[in-house]
């Protein structure tokens, strides 16, 4: 069979199937945008500091192995359980008019919720019998995102962020776990800012997409008070978030190497949130968007680089 008639027939299963796409590109795009794989890199980045942290530095390449393909099922699965509950709302906003469970591109989306079930039953139970720390942070952090923060709090409260943020705190400890020792006091460490992070991460896109989410009526914190209200809450997470990464410093196997890049993109949090409290307008507030997700591949990276190290 030729190439291009091996390509049409693709096109065709695809169109004729669950998945009205073209070609095994555009098949790739919609897995992308499903299992949310930027935010299931940054999880996968914060698993590995808490690998690193709990081995003092490159814990191997088999324990790297498990927290990649055990983590990044785990989260793919639950990054699509998300979409598929919040269907009906993403196609309110038009951040996520897009999603393919939305805009068509998957057309019968009932064996999503299957699927997603069991790229995270699958990794729990494989690597139950020998490391149960892994298991139960690796089914403690879709819990928490899908059961606790999808379903319950989002359509609830304005605190459902706050709350579930301890999703990412569960991927870092998913790390430590897997490296041997869950409870390191670095990892630990690194959970905590995580928890404070995702707050204000999440917030700063909530005020530039405010009037959407409004819309969809979904109760982020930006839309039950005003925006230079919203850039203040901010800043209370932002704070603590920055000085608690600072403070790290003092932990075995962290030096200047670590201290001097998140010192500077620290200040550039900073700077983002005062000039959002200043003016908390549409520009600003994805100006600190952006610079917490610099920010944490950063302090991730320098932690990582850091350890391995020999001086």
């Amino acid at each position: 069979m030729s190439v291009s008639k091996m390509t049409d027939s693709l096109d065709g299963s695809l169109e004729g199937g669950v998945v009205a796409i073209s070609g095994w590109r555009g098949a790739m795009r919609t897995a992308a945008v499903l299992f949310k794989l930027r935010i299931v890199f940054l999880l996968l980045m914060a698993a590995t500091g808490g690998a690193f942290l709990a081995a003092d530095g490159w814990p191997g390449w088999g324990v790297m192995a498990l927290v990649w393909v055990a983590g990044g099922m785990a989260a793919a699965g639950a990054s699509a359980l998300n979409q598929f509950w919040e269907r009906g709302r993403d196609g309110l906003m038009g951040r996520t008019r897009k999603r393919p469970l939305v805009n068509g591109d998957i057309t019968n989306p009932r064996w999503v919720p299957y699927v997603s079930t069991a790229l995270i039953l699958v990794p729990v139970l494989a690597v139950l019998p020998f490391n149960r720390p892994l298991a139960f942070f690796l089914a403690l952090g879709a819990f928490i995102y899908v059961g606790i923060y999808t379903i319950w709090l989002k359509p609830r409260t304005l605190l459902n962020i706050v709350i579930g943020g301890a999703a990412g705190s569960a991927a870092v400890l998913s790390g430590s776990a897997a490296a041997g020792m869950w409870n390191a006091p670095g990892a630990l460490v690194l959970a905590a800012i995580l928890f404070l992070w995702t707050p204000f991460h999440f917030w700063s896109l909530a005020i530039l997409y405010r009037d959407e989410y409004k819309r969809a009526d979904v109760p982020m914190l930006p839309t039950q008070t005003t925006p230079r209200k919203a850039a203040w809450w901010v800043m209370s997470h932002t704070l603590p978030t920055g000085v608690l990464s600072l403070l790290m410093v003092v932990l075995p196997g962290l030096g200047w190497i670590f201290f001097v890049p998140v010192l500077l993109i620290t200040v550039d949090l900073f700077y983002r949130n005062v000039q959002l409290i200043r003016d908390p307008s549409p520009v600003n507030a994805r100006k600190l968007f952006m610079s917490s997700n610099y920010y944490l591949l950063v302090l991730l990276v320098a932690i990582c680089v850091d350890l391995m190290l020999p001086w």
